[in-house]
């Protein structure tokens, strides 16, 4: 697209590539099957967990918005692209200096087109990691189903025939399905933790790269603005040659340097925390570390009896005691067998 001189030319993986490797080329740019209309748009939102088990439904909508996303990028990618290029193509019935700087926006422009496209590649990195989330719900809703099956068996049968041999069946198969259920909803809630932080860590820092990289490319395109001498002249007059052509080359080099080499740890935009949300978030991580590593202490339940006999106190002097109304006990019995305490009968005198 450039007549002179262009960052396409030259174009070598960048630092950033070099240390965490490029990403593998987005899904949405091999597949297309629905078009790039906004019919595709609409069909995938209305469509999206209306199929599947319950567990998963919100997610795959998620998902799926998710893929509606990077379909607007890649539009408005392309569409900047052509716009530098139009850029280009106009600056070159105008004077010198507009001509030259026209060219080399169009340069800058087109390679945020270009960064646009990639974090595209990026974003789809990041919803490719949501959909395991959404898999893992999947596989884990069979085993809800048979769960709450069984136990509506036995709430059947417990109803139509209590006497029915198949309840004990169905308990003894409701306990395998609870445990089996109790593995399974345990490794849901440890993967979704660990996919959703590294999901949105790998978004967010592909975000900070791009939104970092398009900050460089403005700086340096105020720069280039510069070289436009834009002081009103009177009519008849003509403005001196223009001689910014080395400039304008320079400034194109520079930019291409400074996002060659640009790196996360370098990054200008920092997100200093308030010394209460460190404060507040060091006290989470040590009461989390605290509850992993000791655990629950349930030694004071199960204190040992005292060996001597004056600890024992007659249970109506008990502070929790509460007699009946008529002041005798009442002993209750379960299955015929007598669960209160007896009345205290007088011992017989021994015969003389």
């Amino acid at each position: 697209m450039h007549r002179t001189y262009s960052m396409r030319q030259s174009r070598v993986p960048t630092a950033s590539q070099a240390e965490n490797g490029p990403p593998p080329l987005s899904t949405t740019k091999t597949s297309r099957w629905l078009g790039r209309s906004g019919l595709g748009h609409a069909f995938r939102k209305n469509t999206a967990g209306a199929f599947g088990p319950d567990l998963a439904k919100k997610l795959t909508q998620l998902v799926k918005m998710e893929k509606n996303v990077m379909r607007s990028m890649e539009l408005v990618a392309r569409e900047r692209m052509e716009v530098a290029q139009q850029l280009s193509i106009w600056g070159e019935g105008c004077d010198d200096d507009v001509s030259d700087v026209t060219d080399k926006l169009g340069v800058l422009l087109f390679e945020v087109g270009e960064l646009e496209d990639m974090y595209v590649d990026h974003h789809d990195q990041f919803r490719v990691t949501i959909k395991s989330i959404r898999n893992i719900e999947a596989s884990v809703q069979p085993s809800r189903d048979r769960k709450q099956k069984i136990t509506d068996e036995i709430a059947k049968l417990k109803y139509k025939d209590p006497n029915s041999p198949r309840i004990v069946v169905l308990e003894q198969e409701l306990v395998r399905a609870e445990a089996e259920s109790l593995v399974a909803e345990a490794q849901l809630s440890n993967i979704t933790r660990e996919k959703l932080k590294a999901a949105y860590h790998y978004q967010f820092e592909a975000l900070r790269e791009h939104a970092e990289k398009v900050a460089i490319i403005a700086g340096y395109g105020k720069h280039l603005l510069d070289l436009i001498d834009d002081a009103p002249v009177t009519p008849g007059e003509t403005r001196h040659t223009y001689d910014g052509y080395e400039a304008s080359k320079s400034i194109i080099q520079d930019c291409e340097e400074a996002l060659t080499n640009w790196v996360s740890s370098k990054a200008v935009v920092k997100a200093p925390m308030s010394d209460r949300s460190r404060a507040l978030s060091q006290r989470h991580r040590e009461n989390v570390s605290k509850s992993r590593t000791e655990g629950i202490d349930l030694s004071c339940q199960d204190q040992p009896m005292k060996g001597d006999r004056d600890s024992w106190v007659p249970a109506d002097q008990h502070a929790s005691y509460h007699g009946e109304d008529d002041g005798e006990e009442v002993a209750s019995t379960v299955d015929g067998e007598s669960r209160g305490r007896e009345e205290e009968r007088e011992p017989e005198p021994t015969p003389a």
